[in-house]
């Protein structure tokens, strides 16, 4: 199963958004965006909400699968 990460950028890829445009739109940088989805900085829940807004999805629905195998 993929976790979050690899779910996060297929769904970004899919929706045609770059890192820059993801980082704009969450009011980040593009390299602070691009730690995010290869786990080399942590998502807190606040930018886990943003990004799913950006989605138009609940965070759940990105994010459940990964807290839901803790």
């Amino acid at each position: 199963m993929k976790d979050c990460y690899q779910k996060l950028a297929k769904i970004r890829e899919e929706k045609g958004i770059s890192y820059q445009d993801m980082a704009t739109k969450l009011g980040i940088s593009k390299c602070y965006y691009w730690q995010i989805e290869h786990k080399k900085r942590r998502l807190y829940y606040d930018l886990a909400k943003k990004i799913a807004n950006i989605f138009e999805m609940k965070p759940d629905e990105i994010f459940f699968d990964e807290i839901g195998e803790l």
